[in-house]
């Protein structure tokens, strides 16, 4: 089937008995008991952390091998059944509702690394393979991958969002970090989009194409990831300002003298009252910098002595070193228990998560501005980020049964968006878009460029299956702005 940018949508969903049919081919292909269908797995496997509507699927099923990935896609495409990938449902814009329905492809189940190859420094994983699993792997064998967002999310979804984390300031993103996937099209085929080279200009870059996609062109059974020497010296720090403009120009700073921090990390007073509390820490409630230092001993030490003279430059009241490797982890396990430990100032909270980036040279008036904005607007939202690339989220804390708290918050968002995207940023840093961004993406590359996002999604499925409505595709419906049940 062919479809035009302005052909509708088909149907939404399948009707009872088209359901029914695709169950039964789902159960001679799995076995009944693999084809879930309770009340209770349907709203999980429909629910991710955002504040966004739950949408459950008509089943959820979880494929052991590639093979099983295939057939499964094909049973979907020969009832024309929508597919929603799932990866540990950690992710923050509606990626995984089910919003035609259809069948949820679980991909946990699919765990095992496959081959590591320390010589080449790479090593190819399932899709279900998760975050500290690889690094447990990884670890007695001197390397190490890099992307670590701050939940244990998998490979396969890590890939889909095209996450990034606290490393990503040195080492890149997920687009600088996966060499190939594994993935099964549209078309039920299995297809490799690059070899193992280091390089490569044999066509066009699918692997790039497919990170950041979300499930909508395809889903992905392995990817092939970039490792990186465990460094032979690795030291942390920790400094407190006196305004949040001194912390934010401090970062400015160590960017512009080409400092190559392996972590730059922001959070304001709210948020480290939010770590004192939530991880029984004892530091300054202030601005504060969380810092990284990678190399060779007498780099480290040089870093971390030019970062120390450029902080007491900016005002840094406090700063303490944790060089000791128990003290550095526990130091940034705090930090990715961000979002947990800002929800423990409020309990019973419901929680949305910013997440804008902006060039560096406009990330201290867009990081003021947003906290002006907060405080006229009266809302409890701790500020955190990886501000060494310009990214920050605010976690805002909210009474999910106060619709004009609600409202305001929703008010705040869209400014917030909206400024970064004016100061040449973007209105998602490193979330991606979902549903919950997608009305963001015009305003930020114009119509042009959405035509040609949806034109790729024509071409690669047609039948429009891979989780529908999602990026390009979506529609502004008027659910987005009410939080999950």
């Amino acid at each position: 089937m062919t479809r035009t940018d302005d052909a509708p949508l088909r149907d939404p969903r399948l009707s009872i008995e088209q359901t029914r049919a695709l169950l039964a081919d789902l159960a001679t292909l799995l076995g009944p008991e693999r084809v879930l269908t309770g009340h209770d797995v349907l709203h999980q496997h429909g629910t991710d952390e955002s504040f966004h509507a739950a949408a459950p699927p008509d089943a959820v099923v979880a494929p052991r091998s590639t093979e099983e990935a295939v057939a499964i896609v094909n049973v979907c495409r020969a009832h024309g059944a929508p597919i929603v990938p799932f990866g540990a449902g950690t992710s923050l814009e509606g990626h995984i509702a089910a919003r035609r329905g259809g069948v949820c492809v679980d991909m946990r189940e699919m765990n095992q690394i496959v081959r590591l190859s320390i010589d080449d420094l790479d090593v190819t994983v399932q899709a279900g393979v998760t975050r500290r699993q690889l690094e447990a792997r990884l670890l007695p064998e001197g390397v190490f991958f890099p992307v670590d967002p701050g939940s244990d999310a998998t490979i396969g979804g890590m890939v889909s969002t095209g996450a990034s984390g606290t490393m990503t300031v040195r080492y890149g993103a997920m687009r600088e970090n996966v060499l190939s996937l594994l993935v099964v099209t549209p078309d039920g085929e299995l297809v490799r989009t690059r070899s193992r080279a280091r390089k490569s200009s044999a066509g066009y870059d699918l692997t790039r194409l497919l990170i950041g996609a979300e499930g909508t062109l395809g889903l992905v059974c392995e990817a092939t990831l970039r490792l990186r020497p465990t460094p032979e010296a690795m030291s942390a720090a920790v400094a407190a300002f006196g305004t949040l403009r001194q912390a934010v120009e401090c970062v400015i700073a160590v960017t512009q003298y080409g400092i190559p921090v392996a972590r730059i990390e922001l959070a304001d007073e709210r948020q480290m009252e939010a770590f004192n509390h939530h991880s029984g820490l004892d530091h300054v409630v202030a601005p504060t910098l969380f810092l990284e230092f990678h190399g060779d001993p007498q780099e480290v030490a040089a870093q971390a002595a030019e970062v120390h003279r450029i902080a007491a430059e900016h005002g840094a009241i406090d700063v303490r070193t944790a060089a000791d490797e128990s003290d550095r982890r526990a130091l940034w396990r705090a930090r990715h228990q961000a979002y947990d430990a800002a929800r423990s100032l409020r309990p019973g909270c419901r929680v949305m998560t910013t997440d804008a980036c902006v060039p560096v040279s406009a990330l201290v008036d867009c990081v003021l501005q947003t906290r002006r904005d907060l405080e006229e607007t009266g809302l409890d939202g701790p500020i955190v980020g990886h501000v060494g690339d310009g990214n920050f989220h605010v976690t805002l804390l909210l009474d999910a049964d106060d619709p004009e708290e609600v409202e305001r918050a929703m008010g705040f968002h869209d400014r917030l968006v909206r400024r970064a995207i004016a100061a040449g940023g973007t209105c998602t840093g490193e979330h991606g878009v979902g549903y919950g961004k997608a009305r963001y993406l015009e305003i930020e590359h114009g119509p042009a460029v959405v035509r040609m996002m949806r034109a790729i999604k024509h071409a690669l499925d047609p039948d429009d299956l891979f989780n529908p409505g999602k990026i390009a595709d979506a529609t502004v419906l008027a659910d987005e702005v009410k939080p999950a049940g």
